[in-house]
């Protein structure tokens, strides 16, 4: 069975304020951004591979070449695709990033980013 990448959206609300744990609560948030990312990068990528022809190549670069393959199917997807570039850009600067701004923000964008982007690459 595949793995639903949905559930990573779920994670990423349950971590925008985790019980006290043995964790920063940064760490929690930086994690939700990165969890709400993946969850909109990979229903988009595999909604793209079954209904729309894209090839990944399980790699890196599979993240460009998504947003690259989809703009050229017009201008719905451009919208997706900036939102999907703004969610990554996010991802980087909390995977990255020694010290990141507002992250409280951050967390709620990131989250209904990809709460926006999901239902665009739901499979029937």
């Amino acid at each position: 069975m595949a793995f639903d990448w949905e559930e990573y959206l779920r994670i990423a609300n349950f971590l925008r304020n985790p019980p006290p744990s043995s964790f920063s609560l940064e760490a929690a948030q930086r994690s939700a951004v990165s969890r709400a990312y993946y969850a909109a990068f990979c229903c988009l990528r595999n909604y793209a591979e079954k209904h729309l022809g894209f090839r990944r190549k399980k790699g890196p670069s599979d993240h460009q070449k998504l947003g690259e393959y989809l703009k050229k199917r017009g201008e719905d997807w451009r919208s997706i695709v900036d939102c999907l570039r703004e969610l990554r850009v996010w991802r980087n600067d909390c995977d990255y990033d020694d010290e990141v701004g507002d992250l409280n923000t951050m967390v709620s964008n990131a989250i209904s980013t990809a709460e926006h982007i999901i239902p665009s690459c739901a499979t029937s």
